[in-house]
């Protein structure tokens, strides 16, 4: 009986670390300020505009990206 609760208990810490590690970043332009930084949550399309369509995996990913945007250059 223990023997199978910690194999079910171990099968959902498996299947659980991926969702918890997926962070996804993205490169937003402010409405206001027209200035460009590189959040963790999808913007709204009201107080921040998403630039380009993709999420990015790592923070390094979409400030380089956030480097070569043309929107994003001023």
């Amino acid at each position: 009986m223990i023997h199978k609760m910690m194999i079910a208990g171990l099968a959902l810490a498996a299947l659980s670390l991926p969702a918890l590690a997926a962070t996804e970043y993205y490169i937003a332009k402010d409405v206001a300020t027209k200035k460009c930084t590189v959040v963790d949550k999808k913007p709204d399309g009201k107080t921040a505009m998403m630039v380009g369509k993709a999420a990015y995996v790592s923070k390094a990913d979409a400030d380089a990206a956030m480097k070569k945007a043309a929107d994003c250059k001023q």
